[in-house]
């Protein structure tokens, strides 16, 4: 949905119009004047409320956000109106402002119209409240001008666990996806990897083509769609990674971990998600390696670790005189 309006195609008034969303996250805004002003650019992702502004002080006036007028600011341009003082609006329309949304469905005055309009100033208006518009607006900010870019890999879910298959190219990455689709679980995304940063601490993957998303590359077979294939209850269009997990070839000189204490992992966009390395050689099963990865995950999120379990537990053991006993018993000969 948010995958087109990235650095090289800028963010316009227009596309904050016509941006297709879910109805619960809707902006619900029209353009009700000022349509010459539908092509400037968003490049601010924040609101302000400009109330100091309509009583003619600009010191550290946010001009480059969009400016949200609500039931309070419009009290005021009436009032502003009827004494005829309408210089503080000629001069916040003199900076350069993206556009101007009023809330409630409230209709701006013909006095502020055609400063808008003289200004090439788009205004927009919606039916929403000012809070839940502030709400959806910021969250649709979020995700629009999020710090993105894309990754080869696989992205499956698994028990509800966003899971990134990395690895060199026919290690196998699509064929373990496809296992795990055929054992009930859900493909996100295969070989091309769009993921992008929100909030600050979460990593969202998705299909960097929407259309081509849900496609798969099997060597020696070609290419499958999945939702096709195993019904759209296999697919979902985004999910947030939560777990990396590496396939590489086997290498017998290389030690691997087997206790699970090396708490690696990798930074996407400045947020570290966990990562750990599978060898991959005939014989293994990795399907239900990753699944058991994938409880194991959800089981740190739900505060058990097994390896710091299974370390505490051996301390507690040695701590006992159990091992010393069984060291020293009565079959030493020494």
């Amino acid at each position: 949905m948010y995958s087109k309006y990235m650095a090289e195609k800028p963010f316009t008034v227009l596309d904050l119009i016509d941006i297709e969303l879910p109805e619960h996250t809707a902006l619900r805004l029209k353009c009700i004047g000022g349509r010459k002003g539908l092509s400037k650019i968003i490049s601010v992702p924040d609101l302000n409320r400009p109330g100091l502004a309509l009583t003619g002080f600009f010191d550290s006036f946010a001009s480059g956000r969009v400016q949200l007028f609500g039931k309070g600011e419009h009290a005021y341009l009436e009032k502003l109106q009827s004494e005829d003082k309408m210089d503080a609006v000629r001069e916040m329309f003199k900076f350069d402002i993206p556009c101007v949304v009023f809330s409630h469905g409230i209709s701006p005055s013909d006095s502020f119209m055609r400063i808008a309009e003289a200004s090439e100033c788009a205004v927009l208006q919606t039916d929403l409240d000012s809070t839940e518009f502030l709400q959806r607006i910021l969250r649709l900010f979020s995700n629009v001008f999020a710090p993105r870019k894309t990754l080869h890999g696989v992205l499956v879910e698994v028990y509800g666990i966003g899971i990134l298959l990395t690895g060199h190219s026919g290690v196998g990455k699509s064929e373990c996806a496809l296992e795990l689709i055929e054992r009930g679980h859900r493909l996100v995304a295969d070989d091309v990897v769009e993921i992008r940063c929100v909030n600050g601490n979460s990593i969202l993957g998705q299909g960097a083509n929407s259309l081509i998303s849900h496609h798969m590359e099997i060597r020696g077979l070609g290419i499958i769609n999945v939702a096709q294939m195993y019904g759209v209850g296999s697919i979902r269009e985004q999910k947030e990674i939560q777990l990396v997990i590496k396939l590489e070839e086997w290498n017998s000189a290389k030690i691997y971990d087997r206790v699970g204490n090396n708490l690696d992992t990798v930074n996407y966009l400045g947020v570290k998600i966990p990562t750990i390395e599978i060898p991959v050689k005939p014989g293994r099963n990795l399907p239900i390696i990753i699944e058991a990865a994938a409880m194991n995950e959800r089981l740190k999120f739900r505060g058990y670790n097994s390896a710091l379990d299974f370390n505490q537990n051996i301390l507690k053991w040695i701590e006992t005189g159990e091992v010393q006993a069984a060291y020293y018993g009565s079959d030493d000969s020494y």
